[in-house]
């Protein structure tokens, strides 16, 4: 802390006082000549009205002269012997003994000159001439007030003129004027900052892209190390993944643990209203990164202006997004070498960039941050379990299977909603349910108990969802079970959750498998009432693009062929043409559709086969609302396919078993959350 920041009072308390602003002597200059103009504060004068002036001043020869000012106001003099009388004694202030007669003690407005002469000769008509009353007329200039008339909408145009200017400044550096809105906005971290708490410590997982960004620290640290048998250093790395898996923390936590000055920016921060900014601003960065090197410049979300040249709907225009792309790859890999400045970016649309930011000797290593597997997901539990009071002999594991396919982000937010729903509960500690409660809230929202459904609602919702189950249990590729509810949650109106295996992977049996399952619902409406229902809005969403997918992409269909429409490049977002003929497309919807049917009717014949049992499960889900695998298994019998899936450990390379799957739910606990990230089978609202 700064000797400034620990000045205290006499009294040994810290002073709290605002830092001296040059504005605030502007301000009260300004309000001094506003109360020099509107407050009058040597006149004493009470203002009357004609009548009062005319019979209690006038007619009773009490006044000594009158005083027309500017033609507008009529200042009254009372003479000193009449005005110490009782007849104004509310008009003397209290204490004070009247001794001259140098101002007016009364004002009044005349209208007009004409109007007020005629009015004064009537009423002293009958007054000897003597006491008739002398009026003077005067002409008198309010100099301050002419001199604010003219200042004042000068400054209010140069106030408005400075507010204009660094509003359009953008608050950059360099005094936050105009001519600094070309500066770049990166935030500089020197060894010496103290508020960069993140280390490597706290990048849970991530071991491959931790050891090439220690790499990349290591050699700013010992260059010679490495230039001593002829290379070179790296210029840049590119972190690529998924929303949420830990890119940015991973370069906050080489802020962290570099000893070099690390520049930090967003890639919009180079956008700009006017042309040339963007370009301006990359080589003031770059020009300020040469002058500290070595160092390191992070670019957080580079596709804002990294995204490929000549793509996108304004063809042949002028982009100022691309003068900026066209700068930083000179400034990357130009004809003038950035020694000793390393560039490390993050974004989760690789594929979008171009090719000339991607090629070697601009970025040299692209860094994989993908979504985290099992272990990886238990020690980032580990880590946000920290600050966490927990209860005795919690095991992270448990939660790291319970959730396939959440990121970094995700795992944190379960953590926190869990703390949060153990204070609403009162509990001194954060228990497993707490957790599990926290994973169903976070996939499909609150759960709406006091929603009103309709009994035949209730019964098709119960026999759709058991429908699900079902087959899920029959098929061999299909997700096991774990939990079926009817509860409205969020804005679905029941839900199946299931515990996918995971695979890098996937045949053709085991999606027509996924696909039949995902039809039961609809097929289970059909078997049984004969109709079908709108529930089944997010199933056939998911079985189409699937189906698609199988077709198109994967090359999975006889009829189509060895072939894939999918372009990886996104190349293809703007073309005016399909890579594919009329009659190929036709021959893929038909293709999609017989994949389909077949499903459905595979999924109609398995329902028929165990109606029985389909119906005793639907009606245990209408009376618990809520039913596990164990209610499956107990009509059902066990399940045939119960062979257990090994994933090779990334430590030591060896087999663990992480498909225990028997032991997941607990009879004890009625409400047990367990919940899969992909897989929730989830009904929309009824139309």
């Amino acid at each position: 802390m700064n000797d400034k920041e620990n000045k205290k009072t006499p009294d040994n308390k810290p002073n709290n006082f605002p830092k001296f602003n040059i504005y605030w002597i502007y301000g009260l200059i300004a309000i001094s000549f506003i109360g020099l103009q509107f407050l009058d504060f040597g006149s004493d004068s009470k203002e009357i009205t004609w009548k009062q002036f005319e019979k209690e001043m006038l007619r009773a020869h009490d006044v000594e002269k009158v005083v027309v000012v500017n033609r507008e106001k009529a200042e009254v003099y009372i003479k000193p012997d009449r005005f110490t009388s009782a007849k104004y004694d509310e008009y003397r202030p209290k204490g004070v003994t009247y001794t001259a007669n140098n101002s007016p003690q009364f004002y009044f407005n005349i209208g007009s000159v004409e109007t007020f002469e005629k009015r004064m000769e009537e009423a002293q008509k009958d007054f000897k001439e003597s006491e008739i009353v002398p009026v003077r007329y005067e002409t008198r200039k309010d100099h301050v007030g002419e001199l604010l008339s003219w200042l004042m909408p000068i400054i209010i145009l140069v106030a408005v003129w400075l507010f204009i200017f660094k509003r359009m400044s953008g608050g950059g550096p360099g005094g936050g004027n105009i001519f600094s809105i070309g500066k770049s906005r990166a935030k500089v971290f020197d060894k010496e900052e103290a508020h960069i708490k993140t280390n490597f410590n706290d990048v849970a997982g991530l071991a491959e892209a931790k050891v090439e960004i220690t790499e990349i620290v290591d050699f700013l640290k010992n260059p010679t190390k490495y230039t001593k048998l002829g290379g070179k250093i790296p210029k840049g790395a590119l972190l690529v993944g998924p929303p949420g898996t830990g890119k940015t923390l991973l370069a906050k936590a080489v802020a962290g643990e570099a000893d070099v000055p690390f520049f930090s920016m967003s890639g919009s921060d180079f956008v700009e209203m006017f042309v040339g900014v963007g370009a301006s601003r990359v080589r003031d960065l770059f020009s300020q990164a040469k002058q500290k090197a070595p160092c390191i410049v992070f670019i957080d979300e580079i596709d804002a202006i990294g995204r490929a040249r000549g793509r996108g709907p304004n063809f042949g225009s002028n982009d100022k997004r691309e003068d900026t792309l066209n700068q930083l790859l000179t400034e990357m890999d130009g004809f003038d070498t950035n020694t000793g400045v390393i560039i490390l970016a993050a974004t989760n649309r690789a594929d979008v960039l171009d090719p000339a930011l991607l090629r070697a000797g601009r970025f040299d290593r692209q860094i994989h941050v993908e979504l985290p597997d099992l272990n990886e997901r238990e020690e980032i539990f580990k880590v946000h379990l920290r600050p966490l009071s927990v209860e005795k002999n919690f095991e992270p594991k448990f939660l790291a299977k319970q959730t396939p396919g959440f990121s970094g982000a995700d795992i944190a937010n379960v953590c926190n909603e869990a703390a949060l729903i153990a204070a609403r509960r009162n509990k001194k500690v954060v228990e497993k349910q707490d957790f599990l409660d926290a994973i169903d809230r976070i996939i499909g929202g609150l759960e709406k108990k006091n929603k009103l459904i309709t009994v035949n609602e209730k019964k098709t919702i119960a026999y759709h969802e058991a429908g699900h189950a079902t087959i899920s249990w029959m098929l061999e590729h299909a997700n096991p079970l774990v939990k079926v509810t009817i509860v409205p949650r969020g804005q679905a109106l029941g839900a199946a959750w299931y515990l996918p295996k995971e695979r890098q992977i996937t045949t053709v049996e085991a999606m027509l498998d996924e696909m039949c399952a995902a039809l039961g619902g609809r097929a289970s409406e059909q078997l049984n009432f004969g109709k079908i229902s709108t529930g089944a809005l997010n199933d056939l969403e998911k079985v189409t693009k699937q189906a698609y997918a199988m077709v198109s992409y994967f090359g999975m269909s006889e009829k189509i062929g060895n072939v894939s429409f999918y372009d990886s490049q996104g190349r293809g977002d703007y073309s005016f043409t399909k890579p594919y003929s009329e009659k190929t497309a036709e021959q893929i919807d038909s293709e999609v559709k017989r994949i389909i049917e077949e499903q459905y009717q595979r999924a109609l014949h398995i329902l028929q086969e165990h109606k029985e049992g389909l119906i005793v499960l639907a009606e245990r889900l209408l009376e618990k609302e809520v039913i596990f695998s164990d209610d499956v298994e107990e009509i059902f019998g066990e399940r045939k396919f119960k062979e257990e899936e090994l994933y090779v450990s990334k430590k030591n390379g060896s087999s663990e078993n992480v498909a225990d799957h028997s032991k997941i739910n607990e009879k004890n606990v009625s409400e047990e959350k367990l919940v899969n990230k992909e897989k929730v089978e989830e009904e929309p609202e009824k139309e």
